[in-house]
Parts: structure tokens; C-alpha cells; sequence
């Protein structure tokens, strides 16, 4: 049975307006979730994956934050062009997120039942009798002990992988087609985030929902996602499978964030870790983005932007001039540089 393309951001560019003037903090990206895929985004931190996730759910803070070119489209829907009024049916109902942190999510003055049964009146035509039965049927769904109690808490009784279950519920209450997870066990401790990721699993097997999984831990990718975008400075420099992600990475920036993992296989006197820093957004205008961190960087990389090579037409795609090199070895002809393969 074919996949449903639910959610597919085509040359999607945000940029921030400040006093400087524009700052490009995602720029020309490409990626697609189907139905019940788990999709991995990860890069170190100011990379665009939370400005990514924030562009998908029309929520960049106004006049500051804008989508200034490309498509996002949701069931084949452009949510670029959709009104305030069409994006507030869509958020929570159909595509759903739960952030990092949930005590700034969740509003301390209310209880998790009033929270919960807002979220579901909004979307739903339930009363409020019924809709508070929904809400504590989804906390018992998150493996909640004593839902019944717990509705009429607040959120500083809970403890914070409690809240985050919370969240989640609060997400899935609509059953949502897209569920976008910026960080979600950030916060929480190893044995809580075993537990909030087999949730996320168990919800994704059950409900068909398509999860974007933003992280910047590659434990977390391995342990759920199925596909990987890896991202730096605002562009996607390499997506694949998870397996051939971790077996073959092929960008030198994929290769350094796999052997900063720690291995407890081996004994290492210290941990290997990308020298450099993140460029600020806007920085580099022309040439390859990691080229001042690459140690196999090369006169062209300084001077040219690379495109994403598609390496072997399983999806499998690179942004290095190194690999456009390996197909001219191959294959014995000259290649244009920055052409697509």
C-alpha cells in the first residue's frame, strides 16, 4: 500500500528583520513526511530546525519573522498563503506540536483539565462534559496514573516528564495527521526519556501520525526515526534513511556529529567534538557553509555553493563538492560545478 504525502516544504526560505536589516534563517530547504514516518531533524543548535517547525505552524513571531519564499503544503494545501483564521483550524486539529520545555507551554493559573478540555471544544463539537471524558481518556492514553485526579491539578504538582505526557496528550487530542516534537525529552532525565519516546512510537504505530522529530541528539534519531535530515546554517546538508545515515554518512558534517556520540566500547582520553562554530544566519554569502570547519575543504568549496547530490537514487542525498568529485572519478567526465546530479 502507497504512502500518503501528508506534509511536503518545497525551497522553503524564512528570514528575521531586524535592525540590520534581513537575516536568512532558513534558506532554499526541502523535505517531506508521509503518513506514520518518523522523520529526524537534527543539527547543532541555530541551525533552523526550530525555525523550520515554527515556519510549518505559521507561529514566527509578526513582524519579525517571515516566510519570504517557497511552499509549504499540508495535504497539498499552501500554508504560506492560508489566512490567520484558516491556520488557527489547522493548529492543534491537524497539525499538532509539543515544545521543549512544557511548564512554559502550560499555563500555571489553570489546571491540566481546563488546558486540555480548551483544546478539544476548539476543534471538536463536544460538550464540555464530553470533552473533559476525551481529555481524561488521552492522559490515560499517555500512561498517566490517576488521569481522573490529575485533570483537576496544576501544573507545578506534576513532575516534568508528568507535564510533558501532558503536553503530548494536550497534542493528541484532535488525533492530528502531522505532530511536530521540538526537543521533547530535552529536559528529562535518561529513564523518562526512554519513556516519553516509546509513548511517541506507540502513538505513531496506533494512529498513523507523521512525526517530525527536531533533536539534536542522534540516540534519540536511532532509537525512532525512520528517515534523517540533517541540517546546518539555514540548509539541509545531507538526508537518508537512518541506517545508511549511521552506516555510510557521507558529509563531513553528518561524520562529525556521528563520532561526537560518545561510545562506551571504547575508552577515549577525550571526546571528538567539530572544531569551530555555527556561522551566524546571514554570514557566509557564497561558497559552502561548513567549509571553514571541513578539514576536506577544497578552493571550490570557498568559492561555490553545492547542491544536494542525490548519491544513489534511494533518497540518499549529500550537499558536498567531495562527492561530485567521486562521480567524475567514476565515471571519467567533468561534471558543472553546483549542477544537480
Amino acid at each position: 500500500m502507497s504512502k500518503q504525502r501528508v506534509l511536503e516544504v518545497k525551497g522553503l526560505k524564512t528570514s528575521f528583520f531586524t535592525d540590520d536589516g534581513e537575516i536568512p534563517a532558513v534558506d532554499d530547504i526541502d523535505f517531506y513526511i508521509d503518513e506514520g514516518e518518523i522523520l529526524g531533524v537534527v543539527g547543532e543548535s541555530g541551525c533552523g530546525k526550530s525555525v523550520t517547525s515554527l515556519s510549518i505552524m505559521g507561529l514566527l513571531p509578526k513582524g519579525i519573522g517571515k516566510v519570504v519564499g517557497g511552499e509549504i503544503l499540508f495535504r497539498g494545501e499552501n500554508l504560506v498563503h492560508a489566512t490567520e483564521k484558516r491556520m488557527k483550524e489547522i493548529r492543534g486539529n491537524e497539525i499538532a506540536m509539543i515544545f521543549q520545555e512544557p511548564m512554559t507551554s502550560l499555563n500555571p493559573l489553570f489546571t491540566i483539565g481546563n488546558q486540555l478540555i480548551e483544546a478539544i471544544r476548539i476543534h471538536t463539537d463536544l460538550n464540555k462534559k464530553e470533552a473533559r471524558l476525551r481529555a481524561i481518556e488521552m492522559l490515560k492514553l499517555v500512561g498517566l496514573p490517576r488521569a481522573e485526579a490529575i485533570i483537576d491539578e496544576y501544573p507545578h504538582q506534576l513532575s516534568g516528564g508528568m507535564r510533558q505526557r501532558v503536553m503530548i496528550a494536550m497534542a493528541m487530542a484532535c488525533r492530528p495527521a502531522v505532530l511536530i516534537a521540538d526537543e521533547p525529552t530535552t529536559a528529562l532525565d535518561v529513564t523518562i526519556q526512554a519513556q516519553i519516546l516509546k509513548l511517541m512510537k506507540d502513538l505513531n504505530e496506533n494512529f498513523r501520525t507523521a512525526i517530525m522529530m527536531i533533536t539534536h541528539d542522534l540516540g534519540v534519531v536511532a532509537e525512532v526515526c525512520q528517515r534523517v535530515v540533517v541540517m546546518y546554517s539555514g540548509k539541509i546538508v545531507e538526508e537518508g534513511d537512518v541506517h545508511t545515515i549511521f552506516r555510510r554518512p557521507k558529509h563531513p558534517y553528518t561524520i562529525g556529529l556521528i563520532q561526537s556520540v560518545p561510545d562506551i566500547r571504547e575508552k577515549k582520553e577525550r571526546l571528538y567534538s567539530i572544531p569551530g562554530n555555527v556561522p551566524k544566519p546571514g554570514a557566509i554569502t557564497h561558497g559552502c557553509r561548513f567549509a571553514a570547519r571541513c578539514e576536506h575543504a577544497f578552493d571550490q568549496c570557498l568559492k561555490e555553493t553545492p547542491q544536494l547530490y542525490d548519491l544513489d537514487g534511494t533518497g540518499h542525498r549529500v550537499r558536498c563538492f567531495l562527492h561530485q568529485r567521486e562521480e567524475e572519478s567514476k565515471s571519467g567526465r567533468a561534471v558543472v560545478a553546483g549542477e544537480k546530479s
